[in-house]
């Protein structure tokens, strides 16, 4: 809604290609910083389906497989854009960890904070990823660190806090870190947690979000 700068989903069963054609040499155009950023934004998808209490064991199958993909062929694409093999890991990565998403598994905080910051502070979808996947899994760890090990373990990172696996990721590969980093202000943060309430995510996050003051706290956290 441009009027008031807030992003909403809609959803129809013809919103949906009759064919996808995944071929590595046709992104060789795609942008560093476009591929690079998307691809977080489906690692999210990995992890806010590997972190949530209502996942099954289809769909952590699935997410365990893409994050491991992207997790290995992210960084392979930064160090060598000519890799094929490593985009197409990179592309079917992506795809498998939309699929708990298809398959009905909710999302967390991380994606509803990201609709906002998208629709209302013009951050790239890539980018909200990269600013908040860390900072949601440490706020959620006190309701699904059991969960969260899966993550690390991705990461061939097995005992470390998968916040901090995720955090190192991302800045190895040159994204930005912080809100600030994508334009984002102090002064901003409260409106983007009133409209965070809104988002039909903020109310499936592993830990209960009651309020706009629980989504500020994990703003704060990302600033």
């Amino acid at each position: 809604d441009e009027n008031i700068g807030h992003k909403q989903g809609y959803e129809h069963y013809l919103m949906a290609p009759v064919a996808i054609v995944l071929d590595p040499a046709l992104t060789v155009h795609t942008p560093e910083w476009l591929w690079l950023s998307t691809g977080v934004r489906s690692v999210d998808h990995a992890l806010e389906t590997l972190g949530s209490l209502v996942s099954d064991y289809f769909s952590d199958g699935i997410a365990d497989s893409a994050l491991r993909l992207l997790a290995q062929a992210l960084p392979a694409v930064k160090v060598d854009p000519a890799d094929l093999d490593a985009r197409l890991r990179c592309q079917v990565g992506a795809w498998q960890s939309m699929v708990p998403i298809v398959g009905g598994v909710p999302m967390g905080a991380s994606h509803a904070i990201g609709h906002i910051l998208g629709g209302t502070c013009d951050v790239p979808h890539g980018y909200c990823s990269c600013v908040m996947a860390a900072a949601v899994l440490r706020f959620n760890e006190s309701a699904n660190g059991h969960r969260q090990r899966r993550i690390s373990e991705c990461f061939g990172r097995t005992d470390e806090v998968a916040a901090d696996v995720v955090d190192e990721f991302i800045t190895g590969l040159g994204m930005p870190r912080s809100l600030g980093d994508v334009g984002v202000t102090e002064d901003k943060l409260d409106h983007i947690a009133e409209y965070t309430m809104l988002d039909f995510w903020a109310r499936t996050n592993p830990r209960t979000i009651e309020k706009p003051a629980d989504v500020r706290q994990i703003l704060d956290t990302a600033l």
